[in-house]
């Protein structure tokens, strides 16, 4: 079966300008649609006209207008962006990004034909509290809420699971795919949506890839910190997308 996985990589906001030319510099040796760089929206021209992908990491809920600060789904759109995140886990707590916002941000992406990576994932306290099924049911059915079955074509999900956020602490492998299991059955049953992908995000790194590469239902992998290094990506993209 051919290996079909993609990687995110979400710089988030990291690196000065001159950290950046230097970035891309090195990534030039990256050849390969199935990985998609976002990076600061400030940067995303210095990314621009490669063999890779180039994403956004944020987009309004609005179209246009006076949104200080905002970029919209059309501009993203109008500089050959492929991709955006909604409702990374730190939208949600910094930003208090709500459900209802989040839908919002997903319709206007999707209008604009950008592919959408919906984050989902549970806190340590609602793990604890055996809380993660509900937790990721709502926020899947509240983010995909009245989308056809072509816009769900391009929507992918990211389970990261907040507690494993630049912690090293991750779940087992058997954990990751009865929660991916469960995502893609919310989904079917709840949405008539048959395959959506679903990527692991958390903690990744060119030591733990390995055994993360073994879960068989994951669609790829949403790296954070260890996007920033260059060798480390590198790692990588060379287990999960090549092997």
């Amino acid at each position: 079966m051919e290996n079909k996985k993609i990687i995110v990589a979400n710089l988030k906001m990291n690196l000065s300008k001159k950290e950046i030319e230097e970035y891309v510099e090195q990534i030039q040796t990256i050849q390969t649609k199935r990985v998609v760089f976002c990076p600061s929206a400030l940067y995303i021209p210095y990314f621009l006209g490669y063999d890779y992908e180039v994403g956004i990491q944020q987009i309004s809920e609005y179209s246009q207008g006076a949104y200080t600060g905002q970029v919209s789904s059309s501009q993203a759109a109008s500089l050959g962006l492929v991709l955006t995140l909604v409702g990374h886990s730190e939208c949600r707590k910094y930003f208090h990004e709500t459900e209802e916002q989040i839908h919002k941000k997903i319709v206007q992406a999707l209008h604009h034909k950008l592919n959408v990576m919906l984050c989902v994932g549970e806190t340590k306290e609602q793990r604890d509290m055996l809380k993660t099924d509900s937790v990721i049911r709502k926020q899947v059915l509240g983010a995909l809420k009245g989308l056809s079955s072509e816009e769900l074509n391009h929507v992918y999900i990211a389970y990261e699971p907040v507690w494993a956020i630049g912690t090293n602490e991750i779940p087992s492998n058997r954990d990751i795919e009865e929660t991916i299991k469960f995502i893609k059955h919310i989904v079917k049953s709840k949405l008539s949506f048959s395959d959506i992908p679903v990527l692991y995000g958390g903690s990744i790194n060119s030591k733990n890839i390995k055994t993360l590469n073994k879960i068989e239902n994951c669609s790829g992998f949403l790296v954070g910190g260890s996007s920033l290094k260059v060798k480390e990506l590198c790692k990588i993209i060379e287990v999960a997308v090549k092997e």
